[in-house]
């Protein structure tokens, strides 16, 4: 793989490790249940990813960088959190850096799953490619979510998988015109802005519901 490809893969992994290790702190766990959190966090898409694309056993196991960066950063928020003085608004911080954490490793993983299918099918055009990097994007924060027992942000999150969708489709369009390295760097500004314009402007994508029917003058709604 190319240097922009593990610039991405470390920057994903750092990033979603640490969402993976604020959600094991969120849950009270020990700091063994911190790391497996932080782990299957910041391996779990690229290891789905690898088994899609016939890599096994998966690159992350074979090649353990990965793997030893999450366990680093589990380790380093595990040790490092009783020594910070979080203020009355802790809850707002710690909501902050999670969010932030977890938009980089959308962006990176994004990236990095679409650049993979580029270096392995060239010949395949925008399903292969887009699909591959939303796998590769949103697989692990759903193993994570999973874990701790919560539903999966990517189910019902703000534009969070469309936002990968469109930074593969970006780059499908890009790919080919422009030099692989601005076309990875130029995706990965375009979901981190779009997940950071969604949680700031608070957009939601259309959730069904039922419509109320009209009230009578005793209150009671007509059904219709």
């Amino acid at each position: 793989m190319s240097v922009t490809w593990m610039i991405f893969e470390i920057l994903g992994t750092i990033a979603f490790a640490f969402s993976g290790a604020i959600v094991g702190l969120y849950r009270r766990m020990d700091i063994f249940g911190i790391t497996v959190l932080a782990v299957m966090t910041g391996v779990g898409g690229g290891m789905i990813r690898d088994v899609l694309c016939g890599i096994i056993p998966p690159s992350a196991l074979t090649h353990p960088m990965s793997l030893l960066v999450s366990i680093g950063t589990a380790l380093a928020v595990s040790l490092f959190y009783p020594f910070f003085r979080i203020p009355k608004k802790g809850r707002v911080i710690i909501s902050f850096l999670y969010h932030l954490s977890d938009t980089i490793g959308l962006s990176a993983f994004t990236v990095t799953g679409v650049l993979t299918a580029f270096y392995a099918w060239p010949s395949y055009e925008y399903v292969l490619p887009t699909m591959l990097g939303l796998i590769t994007a949103v697989g692990g924060g759903v193993i994570r979510d999973m874990m701790a027992r919560r539903m999966p942000v990517v189910l019902y999150m703000d534009v969070y998988a469309i936002a990968s969708v469109a930074g593969g489709l970006l780059m499908c369009i890009l790919h080919g015109v422009l030099p692989l390295s601005l076309v990875s760097w130029t995706a990965f500004g375009a979901v981190l802005l779009l997940r950071v314009a969604a949680i700031h402007y608070g957009w939601q994508l259309y959730h069904p519901h039922r419509r109320m029917g009209k009230r009578n003058d005793d209150g009671k709604g007509t059904g219709k």
